[in-house]
């Protein structure tokens, strides 16, 4: 067989040939775009040629600081198309961090949203290894800045050259792309993602019984394209020819919802906090959801009553899918077998509020304290993971033998396997909460308080216990119109005939909302301090 190198540029020479009419739509600050494959390709090419005029190399780091939008996709391919690595730094993440992981990374150019500026212009002067500050603007004139010099990405595409050609002698094993993980405590830790692992990782999104994404798709990534790759969608949707929608700066529910509307999305992907917002703009508004084939949640569990709301009331797809920053991401998808179809509704939601079936190419255990579990959906254990979409190690960090042993990642993850193979997170390895020697599931809790019609949204983190060594508490945040409405007593009573008494929360703590990571997800570790000591346990 031939020894073709899987590399990006080829994803985006397909989309110029084949498809060089089908559109990027992308919202920036203060417009829509509307790009055809053909421009896109263009564009990209003159980025890739200033790169290299400004002294990048292969194997240096280029950094976005950006929301979803057309330059970034643009970056996406033409930094990797110069055999160079493109970091997507997280914007959400402290000040500290980010001064961190752009040094660390030693990144060389930074690609700059307009209204992500101030961020920079607070650190700069701590960024030690950026040459080169390139402002994403749709403004001709650049802004004052503290940072100088600081260019304009449009004039310097002015000045590239549209049919630059991409290397072809690119080692399909040398990296093209690079994320951080969203640290709860300590540094970030940063994941190097080769060209051939994007490359068979997009070549898996396309798979039917993964997302299933094709050329007929309108693909809209409301995950961020910092977080994972947009879970790997720019890349597959750009490959196979698909239309895609770019949200853009500071999005509301409102404004996904208009662009779904508008755009006829097809496909979307985000982290259940975006979902639940969704499904509140849905139920106040008239709207029509209709050309949506598939939600695509991930991120951290969904709850039943989060995938019924789609799909009983609003006949909408949902689609419950687990991955990692060190996975590419997509680990799992959950589609139910043929045979599953004729279940009980109940039974079958059950089963979609699973993480899912392991997709094709990767191989997993699920090890507890006496070796591999039984596929009973009762015994637990930590999910370990392998394949050529799992990453070896962190970059330059020693923390990379805490999570990669043996040839396998040590995900953190607890999990069940039940008989047919459906895998269901019980916790993190941190947040399981361990109750007179026994363990219980902060996930489940959350997922039955989330059924409650005045709940919004709960986590439930442990609390140190003389007697038990930990116990339950829910910290809740209640639907507008239910504040003042809903007691203690009220949530613990709803959750009694679904769990064992020593299973219920000692507490039900109201909040106006609980914190988050910068990706969206609960910061246990943040509510655990909160509320240790506020609430007095048994």
């Amino acid at each position: 067989m031939m020894k073709v190198p899987l590399n990006l540029s080829t994803m985006l020479e397909r989309a110029e040939k084949l498809f060089p009419k089908k559109e990027v739509v992308s919202r920036t600050l203060t417009k829509i775009h509307r790009l055809t494959y053909k421009e896109i390709g263009e564009r990209t090419r003159r980025l890739a040629s200033v790169l290299v005029e400004l002294g990048v190399q292969p194997g240096d780091k280029v950094a976005s600081f950006a929301w979803n939008q057309h330059r970034h996709l643009e970056a996406y391919f033409a930094v990797p198309g110069i055999g160079a690595v493109l970091h997507m730094v997280n914007i959400r993440l402290s000040a500290e961090h980010i001064i961190y992981i752009i040094n660390h990374a030693e990144n060389k150019v930074l690609l700059i949203d307009e209204d992500l500026l101030p961020i920079i212009e607070k650190v700069k002067d701590q960024l030690t290894t950026v040459k080169h500050f390139i402002l994403m603007t749709d403004q001709e004139e650049l802004p004052e800045s503290s940072i100088q010099p600081l260019y304009s990405y449009e004039k310097l595409l002015a000045s590239g050259d549209p049919t630059f050609a991409f290397r072809k002698d690119i080692d399909e094993y040398s990296p093209a792309g690079m994320c951080f993980t969203s640290a709860t405590t300590g540094n970030p830790k940063g994941v190097v993602y080769t060209h051939r692992a994007l490359f068979l990782h997009s070549m898996c999104l396309g798979l039917v019984d993964t997302l299933a994404l094709s050329e007929t798709d309108v693909s809209m990534p409301v995950v961020p394209m910092f977080h994972v790759n947009a879970w790997g969608m720019p890349y597959a949707a750009t490959w196979f020819g698909a239309k895609q929608v770019l949200p853009g700066p500071q999005f509301t529910p409102k404004i996904l919802a208009d662009l779904i509307e508008q755009e006829k999305v097809t496909v979307t992907a985000g982290v259940p906090t975006i979902w639940l917002g969704l499904l509140q703009e849905i139920e106040k508004s008239n709207r029509d959801m209709s050309s949506l084939r598939s939600v695509v949640c991930g991120g951290s569990a969904a709850p039943v009553s989060l995938i019924k709301a789609y799909e009983e009331k609003h006949k909408i797809p949902f689609l419950h899918a687990y991955g990692m920053t060190e996975t590419t991401p997509v680990v799992t998808v959950s589609r139910l077998k043929t045979y599953q179809n004729d279940l009980p509704l109940e039974e079958r939601m059950l089963i979609r509020a699973k993480q899912g079936l392991l997709v094709p190419g990767l191989e997993m255990r699920v090890v507890g304290d006496q070796g591999d579990v039984a596929w009973d959906g009762k015994e637990m254990g930590e999910l370990l993971l392998k394949g050529p979409w799992i990453a070896d190690g962190y970059y330059k960090d020693e923390r990379t033998a805490e999570n990669f042993r043996d040839g396998w990642l040590h995900t953190g993850d607890i999990a069940t396997v039940d008989e047919e193979g459906f895998v269901k997170l019980v916790d993190r390895t941190k947040d399981l909460i361990k109750s007179g020697g026994e363990w219980i599931s902060s996930v489940d809790l959350e997922n039955a308080l989330m059924a409650h019609e005045a709940v919004f949204e709960a986590a439930v983190v442990a609390v140190p216990s003389e007697k038990w060594d930990e116990r339950p508490v829910a910290c809740v945040v209640l639907k507008e119109g239910f504040k003042g409405k809903v007691s203690e007593k009220e949530l613990i009573d709803f959750l009694a005939p679904k769990f064992a008494k020593w299973w219920l929360p000692d507490a039900v703590v109201f909040m106006d909302e609980i914190p988050k990571t910068s990706v969206g997800k609960m910061l246990k570790r943040a509510l655990r301090d909160q509320i240790r000591d506020k609430v007095k346990v048994g």
